[in-house]
């Protein structure tokens, strides 16, 4: 018997991500490392695909947000680099050490946390580590005045190799000369916490901070490695991207509506005229905001359509107009990289929110297809 794949899926174009990464390669200096960003089940693309093909298209290390993350690609036979992004509680490090993940030490705290873990579960190699440095994002990491006396404990230490160090840009998406300064002394600022650490007789390894936005705007943030994430998808900032999920559906029912008809919950839709409703069997379950309510637009055969009404746990209805040749089973984009329809970005800007949310957001009940 056949396989059913569910109506409502999600399209991962392969070829568009390694296209996404070709154009990332073009804009960065000749020999700077990727940290490709597959947290967040590969911005919810799919990790374990979406690594095999970053793998395969010359990925030097995958960034991760948590050892049990590192710990899937393990498991899925990913044998190279990755690089845990930030820090766990301590209960988590032991899973960091044992799934040979680079860990970022961002603070004397954790330092001391890992040093605990190694003595009650050593590993059999030095376990690889990147001081973060909080040049500006407020987040984690060192204040740039610790970070020479980190370095010298991390690389005295017989079971730790000090890898590289890194910071984060807040704002290095943004082209407000305010912010393009800010990133800009960011980068003063972790090129003296590298400079002083070699000065001190060190080895600071890789200096890292750029992420996507950094990549495109800001050419003097790559140092010795780039950590891009959304751009990879296919959206965030102005390089020639294409998006790498299409989210598809199909029309499930079709009915005619007399005028003054009111469409789902809370009746916020009334029929203007004798109008066809389209049923399509995607809701906010499946990642389709809800706040795309009467607001959203979908593509079907090349046309857009807006929806009626609120969208529902397990369903959205769609006004096609008083006369169509749309028919049941039509496939229906609700988006993707067609320039016709909406792409996550236009959704988005609707919701108030980021790319980077709407493709986290697709439920795990939508299966992933790759092409």
């Amino acid at each position: 018997m056949a396989e059913i794949i569910r109506a409502t899926r999600a399209c991962i174009h392969l070829e568009a991500l390694k296209s996404n990464l070709q154009h990332i390669r073009a804009v960065i200096p000749d020999g700077t490392a990727i940290c490709a960003a597959v947290k967040a089940n590969a911005y919810g693309h799919g990790v374990l695909p979406v690594a095999k093909a970053l793998r395969a298209s010359g990925v030097e290390v995958l960034g991760v947000s948590s050892p049990f993350e590192g710990e899937q690609l393990r498991k899925g036979g990913d044998s190279g680099r990755i690089l845990l992004f930030g820090p766990t509680v301590p209960e988590e490090i032991p899973l960091s050490i044992e799934s040979g993940l680079e860990i970022m030490v961002t603070g004397e705290s954790y330092l001391r946390s890992l040093e605990e873990a190694l003595n009650t579960a050593p590993a059999e190699e030095p376990v690889h580590v990147h001081l973060k440095v909080d040049t500006g994002m407020g987040r984690v990491g060192c204040l740039p005045e610790e970070a020479v006396n980190l370095a010298f404990k991390i690389s005295t230490h017989p079971k730790l190799s000090l890898t590289g160090i890194a910071t984060h840009y807040p704002s290095a998406d943004s082209e407000k000369p305010e912010d393009i300064e800010f990133t800009r002394k960011q980068v003063r600022k972790l090129s003296s916490v590298a400079e002083k650490i070699r000065s001190a007789g060190l080895n600071p390894g890789v200096v890292h901070a750029a992420n996507s936005g950094g990549i495109a705007l800001n050419s003097g943030t790559a140092f010795g490695m780039v950590r891009p994430g959304i751009a990879l998808y296919g959206y965030g900032v102005s390089l020639k991207l294409k998006p790498v999920m299409e989210l598809k559906t199909r029309i499930t029912a079709l009915k005619k509506v007399s005028p003054g008809t009111t469409v789902s919950y809370g009746r916020t839709w009334t029929s203007p005229g004798n109008n066809w409703i389209a049923t399509l069997p995607i809701g906010y379950a499946d990642g389709y905001p809800r706040a795309m309510s009467n607001r959203g637009e979908v593509l079907i055969a090349g046309k857009r359509y807006p929806v009626a009404g609120r969208v529902c746990m397990d369903q959205t209805m769609i006004n096609l107009g008083e006369k169509t040749d749309i028919q049941l089973s039509n496939e229906v984009t609700l988006f993707g990289p067609d320039p016709a329809g909406p792409d996550a970005e236009e959704l988005a800007e609707i919701t108030g929110t980021i790319p980077y949310e709407i493709t986290c957001g697709i439920s795990a009940r939508v299966p992933r297809v790759y092409t």
